[in-house]
C-alpha cells in the first residue's frame, strides 16, 4: 500500500513559526529544509518508470530471469541509481505487485460504490485486461512461480487468493440468501471454479495471441458461467447454503 510521505518538518516550540534570529516575532523566511524537495515529483515519476519496466521485464521472462540492470537499462538511469529507489529485487516485486493492484482495484471498487454488480465488475476488469496483455503474462509468469514457498511473491499471491476467493463465496451466498442463485449450487466450489476459470481463460488468450483462430474473449467467457450460476429471476429457489469447504487434496 502506498507509504506515508517522508519528511514531516517539526516544530522547535509551541507555535510552527520560526523568527528571523535577532528579530524577535518576525517569521523566517522559509528554508529547504521547510518545503518538499524539488525533487520530489522527478523521483516519483523516475519512480513509477522503474515499476512500468519491471513489470513489463517480469512479465516477459518472470521474476528469476529479470535482471535488476536489465531494468536500469530500460529506463536510463545507472545500477545504483536504481537501487536507491528499490534496494532489493524482493522488494521492487512487491512494489509492482502492489501497484498494479492499486490501480485495477481502484476502478473495481469505484464500480461498486457507483451501485454496479460484484460479478459484472468484475467482466469489466477483464474486458480491461484484455487490452493490456502484459499485465496478464505478468500475473500468468509470477503467479505459477510463486507457488513455491520460496518465492518472495508467494504471500503475495496466497493472500491475494485467499480475499477473492472470500469476496466471491460472500458475493453467492448474499445471491443464495436473496433466491438469486440456481438451486443446487455449491458456493465453495462455485467460488473456486470461478477463480479457476478466470485463470485458465487468461491462459488461453496468451497462447492464442496472433494465431489463426479468432482471439479468446474472456469477459464473454466469464459472462457465460456466471449466468449459468445465477438465477434468471427472484423466484428461484435458494442454493445449497455455504458451508466449510472439503480439505483439497
Amino acid at each position: 500500500m502506498p507509504s506515508t510521505a517522508a519528511g514531516t518538518a517539526h516544530t522547535d516550540g509551541p507555535t510552527a513559526e520560526r523568527t528571523r534570529p535577532g528579530t524577535p516575532g518576525r517569521a523566517a523566511p522559509a528554508q529547504a529544509s521547510d518545503i518538499a524537495p524539488r525533487g520530489y515529483a522527478k523521483g516519483r515519476a523516475k519512480r513509477d518508470e522503474i515499476l512500468e519496466a519491471a513489470m513489463r521485464l517480469f512479465g516477459e521472462v518472470g521474476y528469476h530471469s529479470a535482471s535488476l540492470r536489465e531494468i536500469s537499462s530500460r529506463v536510463g538511469i545507472s545500477h545504483p541509481g536504481l537501487l536507491h529507489h528499490f534496494p532489493t529485487k524482493s522488494g521492487l516485486l512487491q512494489a509492482v505487485l502492489e501497484h498494479r493492484d492499486e490501480v485495477d482495484l481502484a476502478v473495481f471498487y469505484a464500480d461498486l460504490e457507483e451501485g454496479g454488480d460484484y460479478f459484472e465488475s468484475l467482466i469489466r476488469l477483464v474486458e480491461r485486461n484484455a487490452a493490456r496483455p502484459g499485465i496478464i503474462e505478468l500475473y500468468c509468469i509470477l503467479s505459477a512461480e510463486a507457488t513455491s514457498p520460496e518465492h518472495p511473491a508467494h504471500e503475495f499471491f496466497q493472500h491475494r487468493y485467499d480475499e477473492v476467493l472470500a469476496r466471491s463465496r460472500r458475493e453467492l451466498a448474499q445471491r443464495a440468501a436473496e433466491g438469486r442463485l440456481r438451486p443446487g449450487t455449491d458456493i465453495p466450489s462455485t467460488a473456486r471454479a470461478l477463480i479457476a476459470l478466470m485463470d485458465g481463460l487468461q491462459v488461453q488468450f496468451l497462447l492464442e495471441r496472433g494465431g489463426t483462430r479468432p482471439p479468446v474473449d474472456m469477459a464473454a467467457g466469464l459472462r457465460s458461467y456466471v449466468a449459468l450460476v445465477l438465477a434468471d429471476d427472484g423466484t428461484t429457489a435458494r442454493a445449497t447454503a455455504p458451508g466449510p469447504e472439503a480439505p483439497q487434496v
